[in-house]
């Protein structure tokens, strides 16, 4: 059981790390975040839980995944002025997931009302239900693309981390419009395939995607999130090979090569119509010399900077 006893939010903490000097040719991440919301800014907020990995039987330490991810952030370098600000960690206390889902939908909510980008740094895959329900909520529809080696679409009685997009799907009825790219044949049964078939929900392949160039990954993307809906976009590591990212509850016998991934993202940030980002199943206690923490930062990275830059 998840024993966590931090309050259920808390603000944000001094970024520390490597200083060569003042002035913005020298920004990294550290230097220029900041902990005051500002319209049009890029926001971070962390969601520290592992209670949805726990109740869906996978390997605990996703808790510990927002910690890491802003240390593997803090040194990058930045190359542009767009603001970028910290709106601190939302913590799943004990068993009490819902609870924690509620407020961090209520966080998220009023981020994207600011007018911000918001990249929420998980803690499990339960992560997307209650940030999809918050920009819901402050944007109204979204087009969600899932980088993922699994649909999330499990029945479950309570959620759990392999339950997010059936809950949006609920949420969201004759208008939930899901793509999920880099889906394991292995690591899904048939119950779930025929539940995406259902819901209408875009799959590719793992091994679709491998025969496919970064570049025509990235066309297949832009596919998927065609139209005006803002966009969600969220990543679960596990959809990258293990031995890329080995820091996750399930990692990859397979997997979806970096290249292809980071270009896909890339694709979508540049549409000018993202909404939202979660990056989710960072598990540090199996990582290996920070290798998936900085892979997801280098992601987190050159969404933001292809965001911007657009």
């Amino acid at each position: 059981m998840n024993t966590v006893c931090a309050p259920l939010y808390s603000p944000a903490e001094p970024w520390s790390g490597r200083d060569d000097g003042p002035g913005t040719e020298h920004a990294r991440w550290h230097s220029v975040i900041r902990g005051e919301v500002a319209t049009g800014a890029v926001a971070l907020i962390g969601y520290a839980s592992d209670e949805g990995v726990e109740r869906n039987g996978g390997r605990v330490g996703a808790a510990e995944g927002p910690a890491a991810l802003r240390r593997a952030l803090a040194d990058l370098a930045i190359h542009d002025e767009h603001p970028r600000v910290d709106a601190g960690t939302v913590t799943t206390q004990g068993a009490d997931l819902e609870g924690s889902q509620r407020e961090l939908s209520k966080r998220v909510r009023d981020l994207a009302a600011a007018g911000t980008l918001v990249v929420v740094l998980g803690g499990g895959h339960e992560t997307s239900f209650a940030t999809h329900r918050g920009v819901r909520e402050a944007r109204g529809e979204m087009s969600i693309i899932n980088l993922d080696a699994h649909f999330d679409l499990r029945d479950s009685d309570r959620p759990t981390s392999g339950t997010p997009f059936a809950q949006v799907a609920q949420l969201c009825g004759d208008q939930f419009n899901y793509s999920v790219l880099g889906v394991s044949e292995p690591n899904n049964t048939a119950t779930l395939f025929h539940t995406a078939a259902r819901l209408g929900v875009r799959t590719v392949l793992d091994t679709e995607l491998a025969q496919l160039s970064p570049a025509e990954c990235a066309r297949v993307a832009l596919d998927c999130v065609a139209g005006q809906w803002p966009i969600h976009l969220s990543i679960d590591l596990d959809v990258l090979p293990a031995a890329t990212a080995p820091g996750v509850s399930a990692p990859a016998g397979y997997g979806v090569a970096l290249d292809k991934v980071r270009a896909m993202a890339v694709a979508v940030a540049q549409t000018g119509r993202l909404a939202l980002v979660d990056v989710v199943e960072l598990n540090p206690r199996y990582d290996i010399d920070a290798r998936t923490a900085r892979t997801a930062a280098r992601l987190i990275h050159d969404i933001v900077a292809a965001h911007v830059g657009r």
